[in-house]
């Protein structure tokens, strides 16, 4: 469970909904139930803290985890630039795992330092 305050909130508002709706139709008994546990979900959501993301030194520091990827008729790799500055550019050879870290952009061609291959080259 990753979002459990979310959850429970979502599970509360759907809870006294149902309620509702089972005390327009006259069945008291699962109306109360059910409107009884709709309250109960929503106070436990509203006294769970919200989950928390990275911090900024994790997200400078993240780099994808190293492994090979399959041929799928070509040479595959995985390129993660960063939005915020300073960019910083991970490349993931796919048929040999290895991780090179550059600082900028995408550059245009690429070849792997580890296993001389070409992952790609855009010619402009």
């Amino acid at each position: 469970m990753r979002n459990v305050r979310e959850n429970l909130l979502i599970s509360s508002i759907v809870c006294i909904t149902a309620g509702a709706f089972f005390t327009v139709a006259g069945i008291m008994s699962i109306a109360g139930t059910i409107g009884i546990s709709g309250v109960v979900l929503f106070i436990l959501g509203m006294s769970i803290s919200s989950q928390q993301g990275m911090s900024k030194k994790e997200i400078e520091e993240w780099v994808p985890e190293s492994s090979q990827m399959p041929d799928a008729g070509r040479v595959m790799y995985r390129v993660d630039v960063t939005i915020d500055e300073p960019k910083k550019c991970t490349i993931m050879c796919g048929p040999c795992g290895h991780i090179e870290i550059l600082d900028g952009e995408r550059p245009a061609q690429f070849t792997c330092p580890s296993c001389s291959k070409l992952l790609w080259d855009e010619e402009e």
